[in-house]
């Protein structure tokens, strides 16, 4: 284990809580924040008794995005060597079968935003400042920012935000869909692990089918994510978590789950 100079990880019971824990450097993104949230994902993915994962920040800003002077030492060579894996690294979130919520204050930029997008659910506070401006310094944002922007706001707003690199406030962010919960910010972290420890309470194998059901909505036909409700509903009907969930309702108990 290397990771705990970007980032640290815990753990609170069954949920995984990730910090980005550079303040004095405002969170940037820099290539040993790409390695150690490498290890934190292995070893959430290892972990089968988690149920949700938070990604927080310490200090006034969750990220001010990459480290500027990462681009100044690669070249073409190393994106066709690098970006698929760091692409990713980003779209990594949607492969887990638990929810990831993003608690997001203060500046949040560029590839932090990327990050964000390929959470589950966002929650911003008041306080929150959004931006992704990479054509301004040449680019265009390669690591899911112009597809799952796109999906999450609709084409002109993205382009409003990719093309003419427009900052705009958690307010407005919440208006255009591009985050869920607008709280205060004494709020923010409350409000995440809240619904994670919520999340976490709810059988997990619906709570894996709900994910996967959604995100094949959202790439494929109705047809595809009809027969994808069909396959869930014949795996879930009739679980030992299904038949606790019934009985623990009409017992007036809390419901003890096993994954099966």
């Amino acid at each position: 284990m290397s990771y705990g100079d970007s980032i640290v990880y815990e753990k609170q019971e069954n949920i995984g809580i990730i910090t980005f824990n550079k303040p004095e450097m405002m969170n940037l993104v820099t290539q040993a924040f790409f390695k150690e949230l490498y290890e934190i994902q292995e070893e959430i993915d290892n972990d089968k008794s988690l149920r949700a994962v938070v990604i927080k920040a310490n200090g006034p800003h969750f990220s001010a995005g990459v480290d500027l002077s990462i681009l100044k030492s690669i070249d073409s060579k190393f994106i066709m060597d690098n970006l698929a894996w760091l692409q990713r690294l980003y779209g990594r979130w949607q492969e887990m079968p638990i929810p990831v919520i993003a608690a997001v204050h203060g500046l949040c930029y560029g590839s932090a935003m990327e990050l964000i997008l390929g959470c589950d659910i966002r929650i911003a506070s008041r306080d929150a400042r959004f931006s992704i401006p990479e054509v301004r310094f040449g680019l265009s944002p390669d690591m899911g920012g112009t597809v799952r922007l796109t999906k999450l706001v609709g084409i002109g707003q993205a382009k409003r935000l990719i093309i003419g690199c427009d900052e705009i406030s958690a307010e407005e962010a919440w208006q255009i869909g591009l985050i869920e919960i607008l709280v205060e910010r004494k709020e923010l972290e409350e409000r995440a692990m809240k619904m994670a420890k919520r999340i976490a309470n709810l059988p997990p194998v619906a709570v894996r089918f709900a994910k996967k059901g959604i995100n094949v909505a959202d790439e494929s036909s109705v047809n595809a994510g009809l027969l994808f409700e069909q396959a869930q509903s014949t795996f879930c009907c009739g679980t030992e978590d299904q038949n606790e969930s019934i009985d623990a309702f009409f017992e007036k108990r809390k419901p003890v789950f096993k994954g099966k």
